[in-house]
């Protein structure tokens, strides 16, 4: 399968969670949550649609294919753990964390993501870093 754009990538990220909150994605819905018109959310489900990521007819709901729910959860899990590396390896207020995530994890390559990923496991399991952060705090 061919990369996605960078917003065809929010589409489905989008969408994906909204089916997980009611089990289906409505047009409407994805526009406001993504402060877009109707009509740019109507043209990227039909692009989604086209490459069989998502299950879409006009007026009706939007769900995701396997392989959407499979992209969906690769884009989704990418954006929580570039969020953790900035939380618990830079100490970034997690707000923060997760919109510099959601930018991020279009752009950054497989290998660096694994190395940020294990940078961060092992972060987590080092009382110094730990300790070093806590004196910042205060």
């Amino acid at each position: 399968m061919e990369k996605l754009s960078v917003s065809l990538e929010d589409y489905i990220e989008e969408i994906y969670a909204q089916v997980l909150k009611n089990g289906h994605a409505k047009v409407t819905a994805i526009a406001d949550a993504m402060g877009v018109k109707k009509a740019s959310v109507t043209g990227a489900l039909n692009i989604l649609q086209e490459k069989k990521l998502i299950n879409y007819a006009p007026y009706a709901p939007v769900t995701l294919t396997a392989e959407g729910e499979k992209i969906a959860k690769n884009i989704l899990k990418k954006h929580e753990n570039l969020a953790e590396f900035f939380v618990e390896v830079l100490n970034t207020p997690r707000a923060e964390a997760l919109e510099i995530a959601c930018k991020m994890e279009h752009i950054v390559s497989e290998k660096l993501f694994k190395n940020m990923m294990k940078l961060t496991k092992y972060v987590k399991t080092q009382d110094e870093f730990k300790n070093i952060y806590e004196r910042r705090k205060e």
